[in-house]
């Protein structure tokens, strides 16, 4: 069994900055891709950022130039990076880590950004 733990989160003022993490735990054999999707309140849960084992990243349009992942291996840690906030980035994250063929998720936590 796989377990990810996500850590970070909070309210925070437009402009600012938090960063997330999510360790995974367990029997991971084969950790491959890993990395954060979002959902707001009657919205479907859209991806954010993911990073390879190898480290390749993506990133969705609403997120590039201000979001960054990382990740470290040795830990089985992913960071999220979030600087220029804004009120829209407002949604509770989910980190997801695949092993083989199956997709693990996080228990989410909450991001508002607000004035």
């Amino acid at each position: 069994q796989v377990r990810l733990v996500e850590s970070g989160g909070g309210s925070v003022q437009p402009g600012g900055s938090l960063r997330l993490s999510c360790t995974a735990y367990g029997d991971l054999g084969n950790l491959w891709d890993m990395g954060y999707y979002r959902q707001t309140p009657g919205n479907q849960r859209e991806s954010v950022a993911t990073i390879s084992f190898s480290g390749r990243t993506t990133y969705s349009d609403f997120v590039k130039g201000r979001f960054t992942i990382t990740r470290d291996n040795v830990r089985n840690t992913i960071y999220l990076e979030m600087k220029s906030l804004m009120p829209e980035d407002t949604a509770v994250y989910f980190c997801t880590g695949r092993v083989a063929t199956t997709d693990y998720w996080g228990q989410g936590t909450r991001v508002a950004v607000s004035s």
